[in-house]
């Protein structure tokens, strides 16, 4: 297990390494234990309500979980308050660990924190459920459930 200050580091290298305009890159493993060691941590999940009913969520203690649709289901629209729903959720310097499916949307949501002033804010590499494989089916390579991190089913 690495300490808080390590894991925090290796996020901001990894965006320093690939030029990436926020905060830091975390894998599933690192933001879990980010969120065990650091309670002032939210993990913000980017996905739609849809995927959080039929695919299910994170489990983790509850004060830190936060959803906050970035498009919205099923009309892929952008949700153009996101930043204004974020700011009356959290204040500009808690560490925000975004998520979704398999990283696209939450490197966006984590670009848009950081233009809005969100000094901490992490994308979570992999996403809940991970690449594609070759047969096109997801949660057989990585990700947060197929690291065995802790879900709640549907």
């Amino acid at each position: 297990m690495s300490s808080l200050e390590q894991l925090y580091t290796m996020a901001q290298q990894r965006c320093l390494d690939r030029e990436l305009p926020y905060a830091g890159a975390l894998t599933p493993n690192e933001a879990f234990e980010v969120l065990q060691s650091d309670r002032s941590a939210r993990l913000v999940d980017v996905r739609t309500r849809a995927e959080l009913d039929w695919v299910g969520r994170p489990a983790i203690n509850s004060s830190q979980y936060l959803h906050l649709e970035w498009m919205s289901y099923p009309s892929g629209a952008p949700n153009l308050a996101f930043i204004n729903q974020l700011r009356e959720m959290v204040t500009l310097e808690t560490p925000l660990l975004l998520l979704c499916r398999s990283a696209g949307r939450s490197k966006l949501a984590a670009a848009a924190a950081a233009r809005a002033g969100f000094t901490r804010a992490f994308d979570v590499l992999e996403g809940f459920e991970g690449d594609k494989d070759r047969g096109g089916h997801r949660n057989t390579i990585n990700g947060w459930r197929w690291q065995g991190l802790p879900w709640l089913g549907v």
